[in-house]
């Protein structure tokens, strides 16, 4: 069991939906101390359920029972409150605008163990467990390209990275925008979703152009069984 060190935050309220989405951000503040005082001074008005030290120590700002404000505006596979129903975990790194950097091993052993226990209470399913870009596309960059989402994916806790078997169906990119979408991104920016579909499942090229591979990974995402490392 995670093990946490209680930090009250008063920015919260009542969820409207049951649990079901667990959402990864990182802090993009220059350091730990500034983003949990962020978390918790009620001018801020954001928060998160939990904020996860580089050195692997976890705060827990908001009990999973009440909604925390971390989400912003923001769409998910037809759900639009997403802070009613999700858990919301900062994962401290300064980010693009102040350095962004790798994430720790000790914070990254201490984030999949917190994933782990989430999904366990609430039956979360892997497609489920996304990054703040992958729910508001024209806002969001984190956690960004660093993060390594393959650790994730081999504890079952998200979605693996297609690299077997994959065949480019050749859509068109109005084709593409439309299985994007049934996947479960917002399109109505059809350039700004695909960029954080690139920086979740292939960050090594992010600009944004819908190619045969970018086609091959979502074709495989939507199959019942997407094979992955």
């Amino acid at each position: 069991m995670t093990a946490f060190i209680d930090h009250p935050s008063p920015n919260f309220d009542e969820r409207a939906l049951p649990v079901t989405m667990i959402v990864l951000h990182y802090t993009g503040m220059q350091d730990g101390p500034s983003a949990l005082r962020a978390l918790s001074v009620p001018e801020s008005k954001v928060s998160s359920h939990y904020m996860v030290e580089e050195d692997g120590r976890v705060f827990r700002l908001v009990d999973e029972s009440k909604r925390a404000w971390h989400a912003g505006k923001s769409h998910w596979r037809g759900v639009t409150d997403i802070n009613s129903a999700s858990v919301g975990i900062e994962i401290v790194n300064p980010g693009h605008e102040w350095g962004y950097r790798p994430f720790p091993q000790a914070q990254m052993d201490a984030v999949i163990s917190l994933v782990g226990e989430i999904k366990g209470r609430y039956a979360i399913t892997r497609g489920n467990i996304v990054g703040h870009s992958d729910i508001a596309p024209t806002r969001k960059q984190d956690p960004g390209e660093l993060f390594p989402w393959g650790e994730l994916a081999k504890s079952r806790l998200a979605l693996p990275r297609p690299t077997r078997k994959l065949m480019d169906p050749m859509w068109s990119d109005a084709g593409f925008l439309l299985a994007l979408e049934r996947f479960g991104y917002d399109v109505t920016d059809g350039f700004a979703a695909t960029v954080a579909f690139q920086r979740r499942f292939r960050p090594e090229l992010i600009d944004g152009t819908i190619d045969g591979e970018c086609r091959a990974i979502l074709l495989a995402l939507l199959l019942p069984q997407p094979e992955g490392d």
